[in-house]
């Protein structure tokens, strides 16, 4: 029992240590994307720091099956190089047998990664999104991008130059009035957040309106303005809300996950039944007069809207169900990650956690990569959701059975104490290392 809890708390510190460099790094990543929306809005200390809280959990969930990892190649790599497992060896010990309070832990953590990725990250990445809806309207001088055709509602800006103070050269494309656009220019304008944040109004000075009259096309009227207020409202992006009601699949507790399917299944069953309805309703008419002509063509019309809502639902459905395995499968891969680092740590044979970071790189690209491949394929419909989010788990699953069962077999994938040695000692040819070396 000394032993087995050993190997546990051997594990701790290399975890701790794994969790903050993998998060370290993703950590750095999420700032060089946040970068220029930082320096481009000029965001207070609070906010920034809102952000890199609300941005953790989901860092969070990837990093910790990852450290997981690292920490189990570099404790039994640690143990191999220190000679430890040798000695459980010759005192008749079977190592795998001394795992039990090891893999207690891991389900402990696969339990705890469940409910974190089912119902804590989804409200952090759901208060992370309306935080940066805020953000977005922090400056709204910042919303217009110069060069850039820039869609608000029922109106296209664009501008040649935007000071942060003034927007120079303006072009505005109005829709909101009648079926042919008003065209405005301008050679300056402002913006201004209004109804916090849930409105704009730009104020432009020195310009012109050209549109066409709606009643009659063949007319063109233009007038000229030294200033025009356009005033664009609910935009709905309030900067007092605490949250939006509408959530993504990735913003979705357990719950709302479940009771979404169920009611998107059950929609998606009534329009079946309506497909099937109207197909019997347009097979059954016959003749041909003008009124069974326009009672076809409407029938077909609503069978062209019902079949577009089935594939809809169908597509909906499939991106629930993907995210509601994938966030299952993710954290059983705390239990896989196990399985495959015990074999790995002891067949490469190094303590350092350059290598162990490396190999556990390689491993979560793959494992992450065809997770992503199969969500993909799963979204397209090209492949079952359940599948798609679990055979990732079953290909490492296989590949750690076959890793255990070479390390059983005393084989070595890489024995990094011989391959030190042969880097120093390459003049020596193929003479074999020392015993001292190899075991």
């Amino acid at each position: 029992m000394i032993l087995k809890r050993y190997i546990l708390r051997e594990h701790i510190s290399p975890f701790l240590i794994s969790l903050l460099v993998v998060t370290f790094v993703l950590l750095i990543d999420r700032i060089i994307e946040l970068l220029n929306l930082i320096i481009e809005k000029q965001l207070p200390a609070s906010i920034v720091l809102e952000v890199f809280m609300l941005s953790l959990p989901y860092m969070l969930a990837l990093s910790i099956p990852m450290a997981v990892l690292v920490a189990t190649i570099l404790t039994f790599g640690r143990m191999s190089v220190d000679r430890e497992i040798i000695a459980i060896k010759s005192s008749g010990i079977n190592i795998y047998r001394m795992l039990g309070p090891l893999i207690t832990a891991a389900i402990l953590l696969t339990g705890l990664m469940v409910y974190f990725n089912h119902w804590f990250l989804p409200n952090t990445n759901h208060e992370l999104k309306n935080l940066m809806i805020k953000i977005a309207y922090y400056k709204p001088m910042t919303i217009i991008k110069e060069g850039e055709y820039n869609n608000l509602l029922d109106y296209t800006v664009w501008c040649r130059d935007n000071t942060e103070n003034e927007l120079l050269d303006l072009i505005i494309y109005d829709r909101s009035e009648n079926r042919f656009p008003r065209t405005i220019f301008a050679k300056s304008g402002r913006v201004l957040q209004m109804n916090n944040g849930n409105a704009m109004r730009i104020i432009l000075n020195d310009g012109e309106m050209q549109q066409r009259n709606e009643r009659e096309p063949g007319k063109y009227q233009r007038t000229t303005f030294s200033e025009y207020i356009i005033n664009i409202r609910d935009l709905g992006n309030r900067t007092d809300a605490i949250e939006t009601g509408y959530r993504s699949d990735r913003e979705m507790t357990y719950g709302q996950l479940v009771n979404s399917i169920k009611d998107r299944r059950t929609e998606l069953a009534a329009k079946r039944e309506e497909l099937a309805d109207l197909e019997s309703r347009i097979q059954a008419l016959s003749g041909n007069t003008y009124d069974i002509q326009v009672e076809e063509r409407r029938l077909s019309s609503m069978l062209q809207v019902t079949q577009n809502r089935i594939l809809e639902l169908e597509e909906i459905i499939r991106s629930l169900e993907v995210e509601y395995h994938k966030k299952f499968a993710l954290s059983f891969a705390v239990i896989i990650f196990i399985m495959i680092g015990v074999p790995l740590g002891l067949m490469t044979r190094t303590s350092g956690i350059g290598m162990a970071f490396s190999v556990s790189s390689v491993i979560f690209l793959v494992y992450y990569v065809a997770l992503n491949m199969g969500e993909h394929l799963a979204d397209q419909g090209g492949f079952n959701p359940f599948l798609a989010m679990w055979v990732s788990n079953l290909a490492f699953f296989i590949l750690a059975c076959l890793l255990i069962w070479s390390s059983i077999k005393e084989k070595h994938i890489i024995d990094m104490q011989v391959l030190s040695w042969r880097l120093k000692n390459r003049k020596l040819g193929k003479v074999a290392p020392p015993d001292e070396v190899v075991h």
